[in-house]
């Protein structure tokens, strides 16, 4: 099977294991059924922008022109540091996306990824937004009314519990299962005073439940190596597995949110 198109992001659907659908030319295609079949992937030479169609020598900011990069708000430093959202004060760039991203409900949680963690994520992308990080568990915490307000509480509890993941433990199979529930209870413990200092409201969600996440992977690598398409404009290796945004190969891993907008043939060997 030969396939070619701009490269999007993997579309999971929660299910044991997580389904993986990969949009080609418009056509979806479960990508678990690929598991264990040999793939090539050829860069073209060519990448647009996912937003105005340009074409681009680099993309910025996972699949944007420099253009783009510079004048949209979800481009923006305030997609990374919340905290720092200024849609209250009318600055925006894109008022409508910032209504529709930033001034809505969202869920302080917490995963484990590599290790226990805490973010953030809208309402509406949860588990999306767990099975896109490669969480093996997660657990909602808090639910508050914007993302700004969300980003200031995440602040708060970094002084308890990372955020952020080390990519190359997650993609290995030495990730300890926890007991989410002791550890939302035991944080929210140690951390009501300080949250209730911030002026921040919120909603404790103490009664919500742990979800477990299982990914469709035939085996771990023993060495994480990721491939780039960039360096190495063909890649042939079996797949054996899917976790995050991550194809797992028998050479490397590869991270196909990176190649958003990358214009690339696909072949599904046997």
């Amino acid at each position: 099977m030969l396939l070619s198109g701009l490269v999007t992001k993997l579309k999971p659907t929660l299910a044991d294991p997580i389904q993986y659908e990969w949009l080609w030319d418009h056509t979806a295609h479960l990508v678990n059924d690929w598991l264990g079949k040999r793939l090539t992937l050829k860069f073209l030479g060519k990448i647009q922008c996912v937003y105005c169609g340009r074409t681009t020598r680099k993309s910025f900011s996972q699949g944007y022109c420099f253009p783009c990069f510079r004048q949209l708000a979800r481009c923006d430093f305030c997609v990374l540091k919340p905290e720092l959202c200024h849609f209250h004060v009318g600055t925006c760039r894109e008022p409508a996306w910032g209504a529709t991203y930033c001034m809505t409900g969202h869920t302080v949680y917490l995963s484990n990824t590599s290790g226990l963690k805490v973010g953030i994520t809208r309402d509406t992308q949860t588990p999306t937004r767990w099975i896109d990080q490669g969480a093996i568990q997660a657990i909602p915490f808090l639910k508050v009314e914007t993302r700004r307000h969300s980003g200031f509480l995440e602040d708060a509890l970094r002084v308890w519990v990372k955020d952020k993941t080390s990519w190359k433990k997650m993609l290995s199979s030495t990730v300890t299962p926890l007991n989410m529930g002791e550890e939302r209870a035991q944080l929210y413990d140690k951390s009501k005073s300080v949250l209730d200092q911030t002026g921040w409201s919120y909603q404790f969600l103490s009664e919500q439940s742990e979800i477990t996440l299982n990914y469709p992977v035939l085996s771990f690598p023993e060495t994480i190596r990721s491939l780039s398409l960039e360096k190495t404009p063909l890649i042939e290796a079996t797949l054996t597995g899917i976790k995050g945004q991550y194809l797992i190969f028998d050479t490397g891993v590869l991270n196909v949110r990176a190649l958003t907008g990358y214009l690339v043939s696909l072949t599904v060997g046997a």
